[in-house]
């Protein structure tokens, strides 16, 4: 009886540092898109991405030293190797030079919820390469996000329009680079700490050869620069092994994962305070429709939430 209550006591206790960590990491990347602006009023955006990738990297390599206990006999092979260049190109260095571009375009009322759209194509990315199934209402949800990016797109009252046409599908497609990768990243069944270093460090390469290309590389002490290494600490690294702990300790991944829905809400109201962009009506109702249609994908986990806390 006495080792079933703490059994139980134990559970509870796990499940509660899940949801703090949870909140923790949605609090923090609530605060992403403001810091995207910031980063990039002083500095370009494939320097704002090399900054964040090299902090992130130093991150993920302490973690991995930390978790091999420091011995490294035979931790990666060729294959490895393939599979974190090819990752590692997809996520974080061409996700975030799309998405940090899209930024540099658009105002951050717009960019953000537009990115928002993935969990919406990830469900039909899923169907495709996963073989899962996909339902009524993940054709509703997406038919739903899509007048929320129409009503996005249309919000802006800026006569750059052509500029502005660039914005939006560059914000709505690093939606789809980020699918891509996160379909690749499920079927790599390799330890997290050991593959997040591997990748982040071909990106790390990839941007260098950029900056270099273009001539990039001398950065200057800013605002902007310490934003970057605001990004590296706290939209690739630490709050990403935040999350990915969360979903460790918690007995059941959707009791935490519907926190994730607070973050655009509060980043919204970040992007209207800090950076005193002004949100039209129209990326209002814009950003209501994609919040339902990703609401909508998670309709079920929803229902067995609910249906456990009545109990």
């Amino acid at each position: 009886m006495k080792q079933t209550i703490l059994k139980l006591t134990f559970k509870v206790s796990r499940d509660s540092q899940a949801v703090i960590l949870a909140i923790i990491s949605v609090l923090l990347w609530s605060t992403v898109a403001t810091a995207f602006k910031i980063a990039l009023r002083e500095l370009n955006f494939i320097q704002v991405l090399a900054i964040s990738t090299y902090v992130s990297t130093f991150i993920f390599f302490v973690l991995f030293v930390f978790k091999n206990k420091f011995c490294f006999n035979n931790t990666f092979n060729t294959k490895d190797l393939k599979k974190s260049a090819l990752l590692g190109f997809l996520n974080p260095f061409l996700y975030y030079i799309v998405l940090l571009k899209a930024y540099s375009i658009l105002p951050a009322f717009m960019a953000q919820p537009l990115n928002y759209t993935w969990p919406i194509v990830l469900v039909f990315f899923s169907a495709w390469f996963l073989k899962q199934k996909l339902s009524v209402l993940s054709l509703v949800a997406l038919v739903i996000s899509l007048i929320g990016v129409f009503f996005i797109s249309v919000s802006n009252n800026s006569s750059q329009s052509e500029l502005n046409l660039l914005g939006i599908l560059l914000a709505t497609g690093s939606s789809i680079v980020w699918s891509f990768y996160w379909i690749f990243n499920v079927k790599d069944v390799r330890p997290v700490h050991n593959k997040m270093f591997l990748n982040f460090l071909f990106s790390s390469i990839y941007i260098t050869i950029i900056l270099v290309i273009l001539n990039l590389y001398k950065i200057t002490l800013s605002t902007s620069f310490f934003a970057s290494i605001y990004l590296g600490f706290f939209e690739m690294g630490i709050t990403f092994i935040l999350w990915i702990t969360a979903l460790g300790k918690s007995t059941r991944t959707d009791k935490i994962s519907i926190y994730i829905f607070l973050s655009p809400l509060i980043s919204l109201f970040l992007i209207s305070t800090v950076l005193k962009e002004k949100i039209t009506f129209y990326a209002l109702i814009g950003f209501f429709f994609i919040l339902l249609g990703i609401l909508i994908t998670k309709i079920n986990e929803l229902k067995t939430l609910f249906s456990e806390k009545k109990r």
